[in-house]
């Protein structure tokens, strides 16, 4: 110290602190206004730009009365230098933080206006928000004097541990890379796997893809497991799709009358029903004599996969009430089974029952009184 501590000091240095930390309040609350106010307009940057400055200011305030607070007490060189680099690499943390929000909201932006749905890929936003963590962090190490040449180096050295430790997790990491890049599945697609699990694609993370079925469940499958299997995705190329319906008539039907009722009902379902593509051209196509009917096939457009259900189920409704009325039959299959009654019945034995003689028991005398012989006189 250049000289001694004082109460006057302690006062100004206690006032610098209190400035500050008034200070970062106000900014706070007048931040939380402009939250509002952003909110309320339909561009997304002055979201991100409040909510950086909701992380950076306050704290910068109050670092700022901090730096005043020391530079009004007598510190040595040594402490005063030390005091600085420790405000000044907090400072860069605090601007780092508010760099990767910011940098993050703008990737997360960009991921919603490229898919057009809700979810987002949080992959290359994780990504991009731990890369800018770690250079700040290394800046605010390189500011408090800590060279970071030989850290870098250890954790090159250390990184080739950590793969070998981490290869599933760094196999779904690359795997989610590939996939998000290559385009081949976005956030938002409905797509069905070889094993059966189907469903849309609402979030591509570091490890793993969410899927939420119909069913409105999620399903977990990892990056690695995705990225090698067959896929169908029914959202690429384009959304649309073509509704195959399967349908059989009569023989006794007249085909053309039945074309044109066909056609007919496509077209009241692709006005009425909501998701159906006006503009797909309907058709429909006789293609197999079978045992008791003449099938065909009945083809819509649909404007996306779960629309399929909804258009189906009404187009058969009215095909069948309309077929009712144009008396057009649509047979179930039958057959003809018969029996040859030439052979002879054999006669079935019934069994017939039998009295069996029951054995009725003899008396049998005691020996006492066993009967005594006979005896003759003789004259």
């Amino acid at each position: 110290m250049t000289r001694d501590l004082v109460l006057h000091d302690w006062l100004i240095a206690g006032i610098a602190l209190a400035a500050g930390a008034v200070a970062g309040l106000l900014v706070r609350a007048l931040l939380r206004w402009l939250r509002k106010h952003a909110e309320r307009t339909r561009w997304s940057g002055d979201d991100l730009i409040v909510d950086a400055l909701r992380t950076f200011a306050p704290g910068a305030a109050l670092i700022a009365g901090a730096a005043v607070a020391a530079s009004t007490l007598p510190l040595t060189t040594r402490i005063a230098g030390f005091v600085n680099h420790s405000l000044t690499a907090l400072l860069i943390l605090l601007a780092t933080l508010g760099t990767a929000r910011v940098i993050a909201g703008l990737v997360q932006s960009l991921a919603q206006s490229r898919t057009g749905v809700a979810g987002s890929a949080t992959i290359f936003v994780n990504i991009t928000r731990v890369v800018v963590l770690a250079m700040g962090a290394l800046v605010a190490l390189e500011t408090m004097g800590v060279s970071i040449a030989p850290l870098l180096t250890a954790l090159g050295v250390g990184g080739l541990a950590v793969a070998l430790a981490l290869q599933d997790t760094l196999a779904n990491l690359f795997a989610g890379v590939h996939i998000l890049a290559s385009k081949t599945v976005q956030p938002g697609d409905y797509i069905r796997l070889s094993g059966g699990e189907e469903g849309y694609v609402v979030d591509i993370n570091w490890r793993n893809t969410v899927v939420r079925n119909l069913s409105n469940n999620l399903v977990i499958i990892p990056n690695a497991r995705l990225a090698r299997t067959n896929m169908t995705n029914y959202t690429q190329p384009e959304q649309k799709l073509s509704l195959l319906v399967q349908v059989g008539v009569g023989y006794e039907s007249d085909l053309e009358h039945v074309e044109r009722v066909t056609l007919e009902v496509v077209d009241s379902v692709m006005a009425d029903i909501n998701g159906a593509v006006l503009d797909h051209e309907a058709a429909v196509r006789f293609h197999t004599f079978a045992d008791s009917r003449i099938n065909f096939t009945v083809i819509l457009g649909v404007g996306e996969f779960s629309d399929q259900y909804r258009i189906k189920h009404e187009f058969i409704k009215r095909l069948h009430q309309r077929y009712r009325t144009e008396g057009i039959s649509i047979p179930a299959p039958t057959r003809t089974v018969s029996l040859q009654g030439d052979a002879p019945q054999q006669p079935v034995p019934v069994p017939v029952a039998v009295p069996v003689p029951v054995p009725v028991p003899v008396p049998v005398p005691h020996p006492r009184e066993a009967p005594r012989p006979a005896v003759t006189s003789t004259s």
